[in-house]
């Protein structure tokens, strides 16, 4: 089977200019991908916005916002695409190219376009495209760490820069709703067709002795269970550990890991993937509840000492999923941002926003 996306038209004049670009130089970026530069295409966009718009959308790093994520329709930090004229909604993209792989690209933009979807099955013009935020935390640049977002309903995209070489691409949120379009032009479409098919793959390939310690419950859960925390709650690691599963069942879940860490840069995924085989890719664990049939709720949660994979698909008739990479170090910098700040502590320089 193969999950590549198909671009589809798009539905709203807005919608495209949302991801047109400009074309920005494919340079090397702070991770050494010939990928658009974060640094440089943030202050594009910074320097394309007049004033009052500059200062919404760039907050201190400092900001409580910075980690203030979340993934329902809510107002949110940062200005809105709808506050912005047709050039600066094209300055988006190279920002998102610069933290996402094309894939990783081609879904953020199929999100915002189902929203266009959405409001027609729910017949609510609230449901739009234009209403995804971008904020920017500190001042890009290599001298101090910075951030920034884009953020609207089903999709969070949160990047945190540390010390002008690593790059943090984490929390990691995309959704679908529906997550099969049931009529209409795009009859059919699943935007997160493989999240969904290689997990069920995985827990019906294992025997009934596996699969019953990978079970986590009988019923899903009605969300994902972390939620939009700022950092992962205390979680227990349940499920079935990789170390017990067979070549090809692990085979199967490295495919599944490979679905989330392949939304990033391949720099940053690999920094990822090279993490959690340092920690023990036997101790990542694998646990799923509820139904095993197709159109029925279900969860699954892919859970390391570095990373926490959570799908749920429970509402709407179990026709809207959630999905999210968690990095249980890094999110929002973690560990890179403590040990940048006692590094120039001991240098004496303190630290900069």
């Amino acid at each position: 089977m193969t999950y590549g996306l198909t671009i589809e038209p798009v539905l709203l004049i807005g919608a495209v200019l949302i991801f047109v670009g400009l074309g920005a130089a494919n340079v090397p970026n702070e991770n050494g991908d010939k990928q658009p530069s974060g640094t440089a295409a943030a202050n594009a966009l910074l320097e394309s916005l007049p004033e009052a718009k500059r200062t919404q959308a760039q907050l201190s790093f400092d900001s409580s916002e910075r980690t203030n994520w979340n993934y329902v329709p809510t107002k949110r930090a940062g200005v809105a695409l709808a506050e912005l004229d047709a050039n600066q909604k094209t300055l988006i993209d190279p920002l998102l190219r610069s933290a996402l792989s094309p894939s990783g690209f081609n879904a953020a933009k199929q999100i915002v376009q189902h929203e266009s979807i959405l409001a027609e099955i729910e017949g609510n013009p609230r449901r739009d495209p234009e209403l995804y935020y971008t904020a920017v935390f500190g001042e890009p640049g290599p001298r101090a760490p910075w951030a920034w977002r884009f953020e609207g309903h089903h999709l969070s995209v949160n990047v945190t820069h540390v010390d002008d070489q690593m790059q943090v691409v984490a929390p990691l949120f995309m959704g679908s709703n529906p997550a099969r379009v049931p009529h209409g032009p795009k009859a059919g479409l699943r935007l997160l067709a493989a999240e969904e098919d290689l997990a069920r793959d995985l827990i019906r390939m294992l025997p009934k002795e596996r699969r019953t310690r990978a079970m986590l419950a009988n019923d899903a859960f009605p969300d994902i269970v972390t939620r939009n925390d700022p950092k992962v709650r205390s979680l227990g690691i349940e499920g079935l550990a990789a170390g017990d599963m067979s070549q090809p069942e692990q085979a199967q879940l490295r495919k599944l890991l490979h679905v989330y860490s392949d939304r990033m840069t391949e720099s940053a995924a690999r920094e990822q993937l090279e993490r959690i085989e340092r920690a023990g890719f036997d101790k990542l664990h694998f646990g799923w509840a509820g139904s095993l049939e197709p159109g029925k709720p279900h969860y699954y949660r892919v859970h390391g000492p570095t990373v926490l994979i959570e799908y749920d698909n429970t509402q709407n008739n179990a026709n809207h999923i959630h999905s999210v990479w968690r990095d249980l170090e890094r999110d929002f910098g973690g560990d890179l941002l403590r040990a940048h700040y006692e590094a120039h502590r001991a240098d004496g320089h303190g630290h900069e926003h």
